[in-house]
């Protein structure tokens, strides 16, 4: 008797499991999400400048954001600008403007995000003879990471708060000694997007 009631639970566990797994493969089919596509449009830098031991910078970044679903819907909570150069961090921003969501199809664009200030950075001597190298050059290899607090919209489900998701723009962005956007920058696409998949 004990054997046959085992052997039951066991039939319909492995049953609800199926279940699970095909109900999950079935909202996949549906919705079949996609990451959103980041895109650096633009970057104006105007200071970017190493005297003892500290980094002075002003740059100026157009982002754009491309959601691709049809059918998912994107919440952004909150978004973290963080700027290293030759894997030295040297900026973190959070930007200050209010959550917002972003619909099926839909572009969003971020306007001058604001990274500037000064930070106390250790440069080796490699670092710093490519520091020099890039001066000299007047293009700067800047990696720019986005860290996104989001929360997904499946039809009329919400998802909670997704952990931080990473987004990598590696740029190359020349020196401006104006305000206006720098002539030299070509449109950058970010990889590395963990939004939807990665929780």
């Amino acid at each position: 008797m004990t054997s046959r009631f085992g052997a039951r639970c066991l039939f319909c566990f492995c049953n609800t499991i199926l279940c699970l797994i095909l109900a999950l493969f079935i909202f996949w089919l549906i919705f079949l999400p996609k990451e959103p596509e980041f895109t650096v449009s633009n970057a104006s830098l105007t200071q970017f400048s190493f005297y003892n031991n500290t980094l002075y910078y002003n740059l100026a970044l157009n982002i754009t954001i491309q959601n691709p679903n049809k059918r998912v819907g994107i919440y952004y909570r909150h978004i973290q600008v963080i700027a290293n150069y030759r894997k030295e961090r040297f900026s973190m921003v959070n930007l200050t403007s209010p959550p917002f969501y972003q619909g099926h199809k839909n572009t969003t664009f971020l306007h001058d995000v604001l990274v500037e200030g000064q930070e106390l950075v250790e440069f080796g001597e490699h670092e710093l003879s490519q520091f020099n190298s890039e001066t000299a050059a007047g293009v700067y290899n800047i990696d720019v990471k986005l860290a996104l607090w989001v929360r997904a919209k499946y039809g009329k489900f919400k998802t909670a708060d997704y952990g931080s998701s990473k987004i990598d723009c590696k740029l190359k962005v020349p020196l401006s000694f104006s305000e206006t956007p720098a002539t030299g920058f070509n449109t950058t696409k970010c990889g590395n997007v963990y939004v939807l998949t990665n929780p």
